[in-house]
């Protein structure tokens, strides 16, 4: 028997095929009141129409819950980070600008941070987050270690990520293929660097703009 403890959320964005699918299912969910807590990015949309599935990867030590000044960011005993709190959250913005995946969300409207809490209403009691139940790619799978090497034998699960020189562990795992080795990019290094210029013969939109 299978408990809730040994299920895991995989992301494998190779997967994703851009149909939007787990973006309206988690805005169906009972306790978003119709909206999305997760999104769609494009990996590189001047290049390709790639898109990967943006869900909260759920840090071992939140950094979003670290700078909330209102404590409104809680973090459960089986490691799932929680949306803010309505009565606590300021919309300060501190966890949208700290989270180094990019996952929270301000919602203007309702003053109040929103992000994925993996359904907890649904996974707490042994069921599937709602964005997982629908991927038809299973792009976003949620299942056990033992299901997920069977189905992706070539596939390996890795949830610890390095920003410069802090490694962040997470309770989601991000599925790259075996022969891939892991390649550690230091983001900040190119902070100092000028901004790179495009010229005209590099850029296949201002070839054909002819100005009289």
């Amino acid at each position: 028997m299978v408990r809730a403890t040994d299920m895991e959320f995989f992301i494998d964005p190779s997967r994703c095929i851009g149909c939007n699918a787990c973006v309206l299912a988690c805005s169906e969910c009972d306790t978003h009141k119709g909206q999305s807590m997760i999104q769609l990015d494009y990996v590189d949309r001047a290049v390709s129409t790639q898109t990967a599935p943006v869900i909260c990867m759920h840090c071992d030590s939140p950094t979003c819950a670290e700078v909330c000044p209102a404590d409104a960011i809680k973090r459960t005993a089986d490691g799932v980070v929680q949306t803010a709190r309505k009565p606590r959250c300021i919309a300060c913005n501190n966890c949208v600008l700290a989270c180094p995946f990019g996952v929270p969300k301000m919602n203007t409207g309702m003053n109040l941070m929103m992000k994925c809490d993996m359904c907890y209403d649904r996974t707490s009691v042994g069921g599937k987050p709602m964005c997982a139940s629908v991927c038809p790619s299973q792009a976003l799978f949620y299942g056990t270690r033992e299901e997920i090497a069977r189905l992706r034998p070539n596939s390996r699960a890795i949830n610890s990520f390095q920003f410069g020189r802090q490694t962040i562990e997470t309770k989601v795992n991000l599925l790259i293929p075996k022969a891939v080795p892991v390649t550690l990019i230091d983001v900040t290094s190119a902070m100092d660097q000028p901004p790179s210029t495009q010229g005209a013969e590099e850029d296949d939109l201002l070839m054909n703009l002819f100005i009289a």
